[in-house]
């Protein structure tokens, strides 16, 4: 590959061209001004969004529903710091987004100049790879190797640019990095696991994001149906298996499927595939303490430092889980080419999921005047195509959403996440939708939530054309809270209730979208519908009962304590 003149702009805005990039999100600003002025001539869409965080989630959605990496650009100084929390997202779903950041010019570094800030410590915590352009003659090259790690690493890197370091005259060489497995799993490691699971009686499947991330859940059926083995999901990752096979069983962790929690607590061994095993995945819920702590655990993870996080597995392999999941099935038919289904294994999964239906029917049966939001969860999921991607954001209404969500393939759920950050689900859904344009994609987010980002965020889904479904669940109220006060602090609300919250619908509409307000579950699935066939951005105030009566449990009941007051002014307080 012969080197080429050129300016350092040109270097990077080859380099993205080089890795596919085809859309960069953002916020302008004259720190890059001369590598955007690039941008169209190189065929890449520049979005620009209301803010930045919105830019590093829509980054993050296009990057998970694409699988390759995608990128993001801010202003020095303050519009970095605004990617900051979006990134941290991206890190904690193992997401390959590329924030590029500039900074001060190399010159005026440490002089505290207009937006300066010092960047690096600022995502060194939730990148897998950070790097400053130390040269302009570097920037193709360092550049790459942010694409590079994004990739071999799953998860955010970052590129922090000095402003002068876009201009000046370099030779660069341009190319694509490759992409490259996790490997193949030791042999030894498969001999072990075979010996595990033949001699067990009721072995189950855990299947987290990597069989999404990974494609392989073809290849986590075919093991499951060899085995005869229930599949329970990874919390908010209900499109790694779907509910609807003979073996799904649904999500374990907060407000997921009884189904799933009372079927792994049978399991004697635990194949979990793809997954850390969070811990807030694994709490105890509905009053059931679901792990199998005497159960054997083998742990599939493509990152080595997994291992241990939650759980001491019995067998931790560092392996691609398709990789694994197709070396394993091989190696079990030479081993037991004539294993018979187990027949009372799938229908003990059909009797707990049969019993669970029903139980979530009831609980969604409510025919209230103002609507019971488990109600309007129960009306809208029955009006999701089939193809429908949807981002939840963080709360109690959208955490509820996880024992409906229902999907037929991967990369159709994409969540906050463990980050939680409020304000995630509207701008990840801009990206997924860039990502898939023929799917259609909802953003699922209470009021509260609705307000930090997806409020403004629907002027850029107008301006650019972006047709998402976006859904507010509008209770009035900071869901999550407001359970923590009731249940810790005697009824006394603080900040949680949002009594004049505007008509979401008519500003959606003075925005340029289009407005529905539901109030009745009667007309739910016909406004989905309708909001679908539009083919533009939509806007559902959906009009929720809130309270006491509705709310879901804590997150955590461990995380708060009854409260303690000594001092004489406070003493009322005390609940103890």
């Amino acid at each position: 590959m012969a080197k080429k003149r050129m300016t350092p702009s040109e270097a990077l805005v080859e380099t993205l061209v080089a890795e596919g990039v085809t859309d960069v999100f953002g916020l302008v600003g004259s720190a890059f001004m001369d590598a955007l002025d690039l941008f169209p001539d190189a065929g890449i869409r520049f979005i620009p969004v209301a803010h930045e965080q919105a830019a590093a989630h829509a980054a993050d959605g296009l990057a998970r529903v694409t699988g390759r990496p995608q990128a993001c650009i801010a202003q020095n100084g303050p519009g970095a710091a605004n990617f900051v929390s979006a990134i941290a997202a991206a890190y904690w779903a193992h997401s390959p987004v590329v924030a590029i950041t500039p900074e001060t010019g190399s010159k005026g570094i440490g002089t505290g100049g207009f937006q300066e800030l010092d960047q690096m410590p600022m995502f060194e915590k939730q990148t897998v790879y950070q790097v400053r352009v130390n040269r302009p003659d570097r920037m193709a090259e360092l550049a790459r190797r942010c694409f590079y790690r994004a990739k071999v690493e799953l998860g955010p890197t970052h590129l922090n640019i000095p402003r002068d370091y876009f201009y000046g005259d370099i030779e660069q060489e341009i190319f694509a990095t490759p992409t490259l497995g996790a490997g193949r799993p030791p042999r030894k490691d498969i001999e072990a696991a075979i010996s595990l699971l033949k001699a067990a009686d009721y072995p189950v499947i855990v299947s987290g994001a990597g069989v999404s991330q990974g494609d392989a859940l073809d290849e986590i059926k075919a093991l499951a149906e060899y085995l005869s083995a229930p599949v329970v999901n990874t919390y908010l990752h209900n499109d790694t298996f779907p509910y609807s096979h003979e073996l799904g069983c649904g999500p374990i962790g907060y407000c997921g499927s009884k189904a799933a929690m009372r079927t792994i607590a049978k399991a004697d061994v635990v194949l979990a595939l793809g997954t850390r095993l969070g811990m807030f995945g694994l709490l105890p819920q509905y009053g059931i303490t679901y792990w199998p702590e005497d159960a054997k655990l083998i742990q599939v993870d493509r990152d080595p430092k997994q291992w241990g996080l939650s759980k001491i597995p019995n067998l931790f392999s560092v392996a691609d889980v398709k990789e694994y999941a197709t070396e394993l099935l091989r190696e079990l038919q030479n081993v037991q080419p004539n294993l018979e289904r187990n027949e009372e294994r799938i229908a003990d999964v059909a009797r707990e999921k049969e019993t669970w239906d029903k139980e979530l029917e009831d609980w969604s049966s409510s025919t209230n005047k103002l609507m019971h939001p488990r109600r309007f969860l129960w009306e809208l999921t029955r009006a999701l195509p089939e193809d429908a991607l949807v981002t939840t954001d963080v709360g109690n209404t959208c955490s509820i959403a996880n024992g409906y969500l229902r999907f037929k393939g991967p990369r159709q759920h994409l969540a906050a996440l463990t980050w939680g950050n409020c304000g995630f689900a509207y701008g990840c859904a801009m990206g997924a939708k860039i990502g898939k344009p023929d799917a259609p994609v909802f953003a699922i987010q209470g009021d509260g939530a609705w307000g930090i980002s997806g409020l403004s965020e629907v002027m850029t889904a107008v301006r650019e054309d972006i047709p998402v479904v976006a859904i507010v669940m509008n209770n009035h109220e900071w869901g999550a809270e407001k359970k923590n006060q009731i249940d810790f602090y005697g009824d006394r609300f603080v900040g949680v209730n949002l009594p004049d919250n505007p008509d979401f619908a008519k500003v959606a509409e003075a925005m340029g979208a289009q407005g529905f307000t539901v109030e009745d579950y009667r007309d739910v699935q016909d406004v989905v519908r309708e909001a679908v066939a539009s083919g533009k951005p939509c806007v559902i105030n959906a009009v929720v009962e809130g309270g006491e009566k509705v709310l879901a449990e804590p997150f955590r009941r461990d995380a708060l304590e009854m409260p303690t007051r000594y001092l004489d002014k406070y003493a009322h307080l005390s609940l103890e």
